[in-house]
């Protein structure tokens, strides 16, 4: 990457800086993915948290913001581990967690077993977390990985005249709700997916992958993000590939497009959607790019925030417009603020955001194509703008139920 790790030390000592003297705090607990196949997107999901405390402050009221961070490695197990122990031990009385998919599952079934705290997501986007049982102490201000996928299904059939593809992915909840986004569009307009492979998260040799590769796709799907993405760009530019891209959110994502090598290069066109894009105009999002930069020296930071930094300042912008509102009020197992998270619509930098009755935010989705600004940074380029997404993706609640819950093979390649 064009910096240096931001470490887990020094993360920590940017959140806890200023705190020291407050008189009356209020103890959040944050997670990010600071180990693993995932760091990288960790490291940058905090930079956007540091960014949000840097435009926000940390007062509420008379009271002042603390935060204690504690690192998971996208692990379901490791994410309980570190919420646990920040509420145990750390004594936090919010959670802003967790960062990765299967994590999301986790600590929203945690976060039954304390219903008296608050749980505001980071940046986890599997659908099953807000979909199915939702916890009613759990918030989450970004899309879900299928909203993150509207527009691509169609603009690769209608626009590019794809017709048959194969999708790559990582074999975890957050995949499988993007590969089923994309699969409800495109195999509703009558695409075909030809191939689903599935491999481990940390998978380092893809020559097996990439051989089982069908030739006669019109493009292949990726859904891969950190270390894990590239390699596989490395082994596929290596192995010759010259296949059409199309990518999942993490896929192009600043986290990749800004990696080191040539590798990166395969991506220019590759085809994508995610919950924003590098290059809108929109006056909020520059302010955040703008912001996001300013408190990062360039060698320490992306040229624009990654979904994950964008996801973790909304967290938690939502969280403090949430406390002022309620003046850090958290009586009455701080029912006041969860009433105030529930009905709070924010203006994020990637557009409006407000929560449907599971707490699962409908927001704006960003349908992109992978550009080389002509000095060699890579940047995904506004190709569409879908407001308004929610999480049954237009379709009415009876007929969404039916599909079934986003796996290996949910949904059928067809039109429902």
């Amino acid at each position: 990457m064009h910096m240096r790790r931001v470490g887990f030390a020094v993360v920590t000592a940017l959140l806890l800086s200023s705190t020291a003297y407050a008189q009356d705090k209020i103890k959040v607990g944050v997670t990010a993915t600071l180990e693993g196949t995932y760091t990288v997107l960790g490291e940058d999901g905090m930079r956007g948290h540091v960014t949000a405390l840097n435009v926000l402050g940390k007062k509420i009221g008379d009271k002042e913001l603390e935060f204690v961070v504690a690192s998971t490695d996208a692990t379901p197990d490791s994410a309980v581990r570190a919420v646990r122990k920040l509420i145990e031990q750390d004594k936090v009385q919010i959670l802003l967690s967790p960062l990765s998919g299967d994590e999301g599952i986790a600590v929203k079934n945690f976060a039954k077993t304390h219903p008296e705290l608050t749980f505001v997501n980071a940046a986890s986007g599997a659908q099953e977390t807000t979909y199915v049982d939702p916890a009613p102490n759990f918030f989450r201000f970004n899309m879900d990985g299928a909203q993150w996928q509207v527009g691509l299904g169609k603009y690769a059939y209608e626009t590019k005249g794809y017709r048959k593809i194969a999708t790559v992915g990582e074999d975890y909840s957050f995949i499988y709700t993007q590969v089923f986004g994309l699969a409800l569009e495109f195999c509703g307009l009558g695409g075909k997916i030809s191939s689903r492979q599935w491999v481990p998260l940390g998978t380092k040799d893809f020559a097996s992958v990439i051989a089982a590769l069908p030739d006669d796709v019109d493009a292949i799907y990726l859904g891969l993000g950190g270390a894990d993405a590239v390699n596989f760009l490395n082994q596929y530019q290596q192995a010759g590939g010259k296949a059409h891209l199309m990518g999942g959110s993490i896929m192009i994502d600043q986290t990749i497009l800004s990696s080191k090598g040539n590798a990166k290069n395969a991506l220019v066109g590759t085809i994508a959607a995610s919950g924003q894009a590098d290059t809108w105009e929109d006056p909020r999002w520059q302010k955040f790019v703008k912001a996001y930069q300013d408190s990062f020296p360039p060698e320490k930071r992306f040229p624009s925030p990654s979904l994950l930094a964008t996801n973790y300042y909304g967290s938690t912008m939502a969280l403090i417009l949430a406390l002022r509102e309620v003046n850090g009020d958290l009586s009455n197992n701080q029912a006041k603020l969860k009433a105030a998270l529930a009905k709070i619509e924010i203006d994020a930098p990637n557009g409006k955001i407000k929560l449907d009755s599971n707490r699962q935010a409908i927001g704006t989705n960003f349908v992109t194509e992978v550009v080389d600004d002509g000095k060699g940074a890579l940047f995904s380029k506004v190709v569409k703008v879908i407001p308004d997404v929610n999480q049954t993706l237009g379709y009415d609640a009876a007929t969404f139920a039916k599909i079934g819950l986003p796996s290996r093979t949910v949904p059928e390649c067809k039109k429902y």
